[in-house]
């Protein structure tokens, strides 16, 4: 007798469509009443497709790669937050063989971090001078799943401030290339420079962009740039900038402003119709399991809840490419005690996650 999962509802389809009931068959969604004996397991509850996390670091801690049991640790921390798609913005370890782990969440692989000579955190990233970069983005658009991550900006010693990492010209030629290889191009980017010379470059997202200003957020909002602000990061830019109050002033006042305006950046952002979209920027200084958060945070910058839940579930998967909970769809999903559109704060507490058509956790 096979067995079937029965989901009482509602469930949330989409921002705008939802269906009273749903059962789990043969690991796939139906709004079809199963015909014929089955053993039923009944489970109450607000169904959502699989939460997002668009920018996490599966495979990474503060140091560096991390080892399998480390890495699985992570993976199972954010799975059980409920964030079963997850788009990796950056490792240093190699995670495949987490895509033989049914029990574990889909990753979305940016390849490692390309950065500047010595110019991000160590043993992070590829670290090459303008005249390797094109070089390395095309290795790494064929070693991804389609997305290449950049590091666009960094402090600069000299300058005791943020600096762009690439001159304009060769930035720009990057970006076409991962775009010959079929892969999109995302960005670390703190300061104001770096986003005018990534749109200028055609990029296709950025990520913190707490830099963004007026001309910057018309030239995203005009070229369909999104953005992944992942407030709970820049949450700690007050005690990143601290030990540099002293030797780079200049660069401690800048991150202040920047997180001092973080809320108002997004919300300007969203307002100008920049796509904006949940990511946590887990595993490197930060745990993971934080998307309930991230999606909270959202809130605090004037998303309605229904827009912050769009941002980590059905238009976070169409902009990635991946699936929701459509008819005869693969189940990965997460049922709540609550309807999360009245309470994102209901997301801290799943019910039950389903993940590849089979309760986890």
């Amino acid at each position: 007798m096979a067995s079937v999962l029965h989901l009482t509802g509602p469930v949330l389809l989409g921002r705008d469509e939802e269906a009273p009931e749903a059962w789990v068959l043969g690991g796939r969604v139906t709004v079809e009443r199963p015909v014929g004996d089955h053993d039923v397991t009944t489970v109450d509850g607000w169904v959502l497709p699989g939460l997002v996390d668009a920018h996490c670091h599966i495979g990474l801690d503060a140091h560096g790669a991390v080892d399998r049991p480390a890495t699985e640790a992570q993976a199972v921390r954010d799975r059980d937050a409920g964030a079963l798609l997850i788009r990796d913005a950056g490792s240093a370890a190699d995670t495949r063989w987490v895509d033989d782990r049914p029990d574990l969440p889909r990753i979305i692989r940016a390849g490692r971090h390309i950065a500047r000579t010595r110019r991000y955190i160590r043993d992070f990233a590829w670290e090459v001078e303008p005249d390797g970069l094109v070089e390395r983005v095309r290795l790494e658009a064929r070693s991804g799943d389609g997305w290449v991550k950049l590091v666009g900006d960094w402090i600069d010693r000299d300058a005791g401030d943020l600096t762009p990492c690439w001159p304009a010209d060769v930035l720009a030629e990057a970006v076409a290339a991962a775009h010959e290889e079929g892969a999109r191009v995302t960005a670390h980017c703190f300061g104001e420079q770096s986003l005018h010379d990534l749109a200028a470059a055609g990029t296709d997202c950025v990520e913190h962009a707490t830099g963004l200003v007026p001309d910057s957020i018309e030239a995203f909002a005009r070229q369909g740039i999104a953005v992944v602000p992942t407030l709970v990061n820049i949450d700690t830019f007050p005690r990143i900038a601290e030990p540099a109050r002293e030797k780079f002033p200049a660069y401690h006042r800048h991150m202040l402003d920047l997180h001092a305006r973080r809320y108002e950046t997004v919300a300007a952002a969203r307002e100008a119709g920049v796509a904006v979209y949940v990511g946590t920027d887990a595993g490197g200084s930060l745990p993971h399991g934080l998307v309930g958060q991230e999606v909270e945070r959202l809130t605090r910058c004037g998303f309605s809840t229904l827009d912050a839940l769009d941002a980590a579930t059905w238009g976070a998967r169409a902009w990635l490419g991946r699936p929701g909970l459509g008819e005869g769809e693969e189940a990965d999903l997460v049922v709540y005690p609550a309807d999360p559109r009245e309470d994102v704060g209901v997301l801290a507490h799943p019910t039950l996650v389903v993940l590849r058509g089979r309760p986890v956790g």
